[in-house]
């Protein structure tokens, strides 16, 4: 029998433990955390061998493949020994892939990620396609297929899951954008996280699509060298990727007045994702007119530019998934009033000098919101504007509501990871919107 050792069990690793014993693998379940309950009863009901609060060596190391959460990096020690010993490193999607009839279709890119696959499942649903949604967003893609496969999935894919996936194949790969994140975890080199993100289309063939913005700096570039025989450099716990030769199917910002769409988020960006999720849905079939209704119709995403409450005249605004500059830009792009922007958290790299004209054509004052500021005061001091210095959300929405007036918006876009102060940028998002509707202006 196969023996099987997952590192992390939170939703991927748990659905990933689920379908490894159905599959009728030996399965071993580590987390270096604390297990939450609910998957704990999920181990426990099947039972499944698990450990919380350390990693037995001799349980992980003798493993034929591993799975680990993408937030566990190569430079962990357990990864790192196993990395030493030759131990194939994989992702819940790559893994459970092969167990599923279903096609997909996945999106990734730095910023847009989640908007863009909601948007595409959302359409999905409407045309009455038997879809699930995964990745990083919804419930686990292992589990799905475990419990109930489907003929399509619609997958958010993070750089770090597409590190541990060799031979998964996207039936449409869409790459909205390539800018800088997550730059701690690729030895700061950009070419490194470009490298990651262009994995989306490893073995595709021209049968399969792929949707990308035509404007990007660094797609149509990143393609011609991938052409000429460009042999990216793997992470430690990848494998070399697969050459992709896919039929392309670019979009332009123009194509979205050209076609005459209409779109119920706002923001320039949002145009963008809108266009995605056209061309991505169009091409599988669905029809135009359904298409553009959805479009229209599209409730949005929880946590990106959501609207809280306007209160004394100040509209707040929840923005927590922007966790990088990119994010940020494009979120003060689309404000039409003087902005409060809450920034902070921790840093990943972040270099601050894009935003300074944005932010001092927008913004009204400046909120920092972190563990330690002192980044920010070092990028953003010196522009003149108001500042006020905040290390938790109730400081900062007090901060806020005195700092703005009547006609101002308060952004929380803050370009920055959450885990300095909160559990996640979930967590962060909700703490902000309860305080704001909890406040009395």
């Amino acid at each position: 029998m196969k023996r099987i050792a997952i590192l992390g069990a939170a939703e991927s690793g748990i659905g990933t433990a689920i379908l490894a014993q159905k599959q009728g693998w030996d399965v071993f379940v580590s987390d270096m955390g604390t297990i939450k309950d609910k998957y704990k009863q999920m181990l426990i009901d099947r039972q499944i061998p698990w450990e919380e609060g350390h990693h037995t060596e001799s349980h992980i190391l003798n493993a034929d493949t591993i799975v680990k959460s993408p937030g566990i990096p190569d430079t962990a020690p357990i990864v790192q020994k196993l990395i030493q010993q030759g131990t194939p490193i994989l992702s819940e999607l790559e893994f459970a892939k092969p167990y599923s009839h279903g096609k997909t279709i996945c999106i990734t890119g730095s910023n847009g990620k989640t908007t863009t696959t909601s948007l595409i499942y959302y359409i999905m649903q409407r045309w009455g396609a038997d879809v699930g949604l995964a990745g990083n967003i919804g419930r686990s893609f292992a589990l799905q297929v475990a419990e109930g496969d489907h003929d399509w999935y619609v997958l958010e894919i993070s750089s770090f899951q597409l590190d541990n996936m060799f031979q998964f194949r996207a039936d449409v790969a869409v790459l909205m954008n390539i800018t800088p994140d997550h730059l701690d975890r690729y030895e700061f080199e950009m070419q490194n996280y470009t490298d990651s993100k262009m994995r989306i289309i490893q073995n595709q063939t021209p049968e399969d699509a792929f949707v990308y913005w035509q404007q990007d700096e660094h797609i149509e570039q990143e393609l011609k060298k991938r052409a000429e025989g460009y042999a990216p450099k793997p992470t430690p716990s990848s494998q070399p990727a697969c050459p992709g030769h896919p039929h392309l199917m670019p979009f332009t910002d123009s194509d979205f007045e050209r076609l005459g769409l209409t779109f119920s988020q706002m923001g320039q960006h949002n145009k963008r994702n809108a266009l995605a999720a056209f061309v991505a849905t169009k091409h599988v079939g669905v029809d135009e007119t359904l298409i553009r209704q959805c479009l229209a119709e599209f409730p949005g995403v929880e946590h990106r530019l959501e609207r809280v409450d306007e209160k004394g005249g100040v509209l707040f605004i929840n923005d927590s998934k922007a966790t990088n500059v990119d994010a940020c830009y494009v979120a003060l792009q689309a404000m039409t009033r003087p902005t409060i922007l809450i920034v902070g958290g921790k840093d990943k790299g972040n270099d601050y000098s894009v935003l300074f004209d944005i932010v001092r054509e927008h913004c009204a004052g400046l909120v920092y919101l972190g563990a330690d500021n002192q980044k920010l005061h070092q990028a953003f001091d010196h522009l003149g504007l108001p500042i006020a210095d905040t290390h938790s959300m109730r400081e900062c929405v007090e901060a806020c509501v005195h700092m703005a007036k009547p006609g101002d918006c308060v952004l929380l876009s803050p370009c920055c990871a959450s885990f300095d102060l909160f559990k996640n940028m979930e967590d962060r998002g909700e703490q902000f919107k309860s305080l704001v509707h909890a406040y009395n202006i």
